[in-house]
């Protein structure tokens, strides 16, 4: 069973796209995709289904998916502590966060830093998720902490909170009841640049239910200036509640199917380097962190496919 060949079915898993789990790897489609092939006919059972949808796993798949990830999470953990035990780790962590990354969240990642087996100090660079991204997989940083997108499936990937999402609609004055994603599509919504995870969020948000996304026509800098915008009433905003700054005359919770929509923040990270069994313990010092009752956000498992 080829190592390299499970990790091209976790990246197709996370992405739901064969065509962008190969781009992540840089090899050609069809490599990945005989690869994939020759794995399902070793375990002599089909793992995903292709449609105009996208990728999704089989029955048989979505059983041995988790069973697939547990083995490539041991053999990281694995190597990251083989090479903190051959080259010992800087007593720094640098962390990169994203603007969509609360205070609380921050603190708690630098008290969970302060209480591992061996303290370390974080070092902070906030930016949006493409340079974060690239200084990460670069080596210019150790770890990042963002809301969940697509890329990086080479990298370890943990979602550590989530939060819900309200919809801004100055058309629904003086509304402030719970609203169904269907009923809210009709606005006009104010996004900001490809980068920010914010505007990912919204049009994979649309997307996946099927619904057309109706855009305001300019684009806003960062998601302050989406809350600005809004208030005065150039269009809608979708916001995670801990980022309305403004009084607005409509902030309605939103549902899918009767359940709050949340936006996940996770963290990413390479286990192959001396810093690898630290980040592994830092993480889960933060889960711990977001699982006490004093935090508003909930902890949640491993993320599932993007």
């Amino acid at each position: 069973m080829n190592i390299e060949t499970l990790r091209y079915i976790q990246a197709i898993s996370r992405t739901q796209s064969f065509s962008a789990a190969a781009r992540a790897y840089g090899v050609t489609q069809p490599a990945l995709s005989n690869g994939v092939a020759r794995l399902e006919e070793e375990l002599g059972v089909k793992l995903f289904d292709r449609s105009p949808r996208g990728v999704r796993p089989t029955a048989h798949g979505a059983r041995l998916l988790p069973l697939i990830d547990n083995v490539l999470g041991s053999l990281d953990t694995l190597a990251a502590e083989s090479q903190r035990l051959a080259r010992p780790a800087a007593e720094t962590i640098r962390m990169g966060v994203s603007p969509l990354i609360g205070a609380d969240l921050v603190a708690q990642a630098f008290q969970a830093a302060r209480t591992l087996e061996r303290p370390h100090d974080l070092v902070l660079r906030e930016a949006d998720l493409e340079p974060l991204s690239r200084d990460l997989e670069a080596g210019r940083l150790d770890i990042i902490l963002a809301p969940a997108a697509a890329g990086m499936p080479t990298l370890r990937h943990r979602v550590i909170a989530r939060e819900p999402v309200v919809v801004i609609d100055p058309a629904a004055s003086g509304d402030n009841d719970p609203v169904e994603l269907k009923s809210a599509a009709d606005a006009a919504y104010i996004l900001g640049p490809s980068t920010c995870g914010l505007t990912t969020f919204t049009t994979e948000l649309f997307r996946d239910n099927h619904l057309p996304l109706h855009t305001y026509p300019g684009e806003a800098a960062s998601f302050r200036a989406v809350d600005e915008w809004a208030a005065i009433g150039l269009g809608a905003a979708l916001l995670p509640q801990s980022k309305i700054t403004h009084e607005h005359t409509s902030c309605r919770p939103l549902l899918q199917a009767g359940e709050p929509v949340e936006i996940a923040y996770e963290a990413v990270w390479d286990c192959d380097t001396p810093l690898g069994a630290d980040l592994e313990e830092l993480i889960a010092a933060l889960l711990r962190a977001t699982e006490a009752p004093s935090t508003v956000r909930e902890s949640a498992p491993d993320r599932p496919a993007e």
